[in-house]
């Protein structure tokens, strides 16, 4: 078990439609990264965008990006996570893949899928709470528009972490800074968000704001949000969540409940 848990955030601008395009981007990103790290976590819908024309960008378990999802987790010796559409059985999801360093991985499906965007005419909603267990730490994935329903993310699995990948746009920036600090504060857990930057192929712009909140709120990065293309590192300290839950047992008054 490691006591700590090294993350490198990528927040980086998308090429609309250019899986391939978006797969050389972020091999050079990951590349240049210098420090050991344990997790690198990449927005949502890395390697397209934020589309719904799922039936020309979809892959399957078996395609290009889990292939390169797993040479970069083995050539850099860590874990691997954001999120890409996947086809599966004639059905599409906005699936977040983790890679571990072996090769091996789980998923999580977005569960809260987007309407404004129509995204549940395009996609299935995942039904299932996914809990990741990475060098003895219990991570929550979670994505985008998930991070707007609390119930879905209630700490009903003793996790350590919630992790968010979005592509959350400008205009509703705030909502995304408030919500990752009150889902930390709520859960007693580290809240990690990685959102996106520049402008996609339908005109949306998107200004990052990723970020890393300890388990009573406070900020793990630079507190002043960066809106351009940048790699933040934070490190998760598991003495830290022990400590304040012992001290401040909230999460003992909790309601009791389990999700789907």
């Amino acid at each position: 078990m490691n006591e700590t848990l090294d993350i490198a955030l990528i927040q980086t601008d998308l090429i609309w439609e250019n899986a391939l395009e978006n797969r050389k981007s972020l091999t050079q990103k990951i590349r240049a990264l210098t420090p050991k790290i344990d997790l690198i976590v990449l927005p949502e819908m890395f390697t397209t965008g934020f589309t719904m024309n799922a039936s020309e960008m979809a892959e399957t378990m078996q395609g290009d990006t889990v292939n390169w999802l797993v040479q970069m987790a083995k050539e850099k010796e860590c874990a691997i996570t954001g999120s890409i559409i996947i086809n599966e059985a004639g059905n599409y999801y906005n699936r977040l893949v983790f890679m571990f360093p072996n090769g091996e991985f789980e998923y999580y499906d977005k569960h809260q899928l987007f309407t404004l965007a129509k995204e549940h005419e395009v996609f299935t909603a995942g039904q299932k709470e996914v809990i990741v267990d990475y060098l003895g730490w219990k991570i929550k994935p979670q994505i985008c528009y998930d991070l707007r329903f609390p119930v879905w993310a209630r700490n009903t699995s003793e996790y350590d972490v919630l992790l968010y990948v979005a592509s959350w746009p400008k205009p509703r920036i705030n909502a995304w800074d408030t919500l990752l600090k009150a889902r930390a504060i709520e859960n007693m857990s580290y809240c990690i968000g990685v959102n996106r930057v520049g402008i996609d192929g339908k005109g949306y712009e998107y200004n990052g704001h990723s970020a890393v909140y300890d388990v009573l709120g406070n900020s793990v990065i630079d507190e002043n949000p960066l809106e351009k293309e940048t790699i933040e590192y934070a490190v998760l300290d598991k003495n830290h969540i022990q400590e304040v839950r012992q001290k401040l047992a909230f999460l003992e008054d909790r309601d009791l409940f389990k999700l789907l």
